[in-house]
């Protein structure tokens, strides 16, 4: 209606018409782009912000960690659980990705090693895919059969949810722990009790040397669980879980 109006007023100008004409062609270019721009963001899955849990989704345990899903969802992050053999390089917008010991390791892809997300897992046997420990079951990283406690090494670092330094029961009975040999680079948190060697939980800053001369791509954690450890975590084992993941997904504390 403006345009008609303009023309009516000044016959012997073109100007005006060529303006509107352009603004106008700047306009809907600029609708274009924005629909491009919703198009091309809906082909793949989006997962912006998401921690991508990856589990057994056909497995025995996957009631355990669809609790732990519910758990993060509770803090606020947004979860999305999916199968073992996930491309790596759908993860690379995640916020987070965790790696269940529900999976079976054989069947997890290897370019998790060098994903450039920030990464936590309970599964020892992953470990030396990852470079967060050597290869050798048993020496480099392996599982207790029965443990309540940890000993907590490193009370300043944020991953030990300001609990202090010293034993700390993290079980509410005995059960399996997870542990790992890890490189020089690494921050142990903690360690089994009475076991110093068995790193429990222990970081990567990205950049940090892991072993074979790795360097961390993103936050690298380990987590001293096993397939269904989390119902029986204690409230000191509820507060370090929270806060490894915090640490790993850069979530500032409180």
């Amino acid at each position: 209606m403006r345009t008609r109006t303009l023309m009516k007023q000044r016959p012997s100008s073109s100007a005006p018409r060529t303006l509107s004409r352009r603004n106008a062609l700047f306009a809907l270019g600029a609708i274009a782009a924005s629909f491009a721009a919703r198009g091309a963001s809906a082909q793949g899955p989006d997962t912006s912000g998401t921690v991508l849990m990856v589990v057994q989704l056909n497995g025995p345990n996957l009631a355990v960690d669809q609790k732990i899903a519910a758990h993060l969802q509770a803090r606020g992050y947004t979860v999305r659980l999916v199968n073992q053999d996930v491309d790596p390089a759908l993860a690379r917008d995640a916020r987070l990705v965790v790696i269940s010991s529900t999976v079976s390791a054989k069947d997890v892809p290897a370019g998790w090693r060098n994903a450039p997300v920030p990464l936590l897992t309970w599964e020892n046997d992953l470990l030396d895919d990852l470079a967060m420990s050597g290869k050798r079951h048993d020496t480099d990283f392996g599982e207790v059969d029965k443990e309540r406690y940890l000993w907590l090494t490193n009370a300043p670092h944020a991953a030990s949810g300001g609990l202090p330094a010293g034993v700390s029961n993290v079980f509410r009975k005995q059960a399996p722990m997870s542990w790992g040999k890890p490189g020089l680079g690494a921050s142990i948190i903690a360690t089994i009790y009475g076991q110093p060697e068995k790193a429990a939980i222990f970081t990567y800053e990205k950049g940090a040397t892991m072993d074979y001369e790795a360097l961390a791509p993103a936050r690298r954690t380990m987590f001293f669980m096993d397939n269904d450890s989390f119902p029986n975590l204690s409230e000191a084992g509820i507060r370090l879980f929270d806060a490894a993941v915090d640490w790993t997904a850069a979530r500032a504390a409180g």
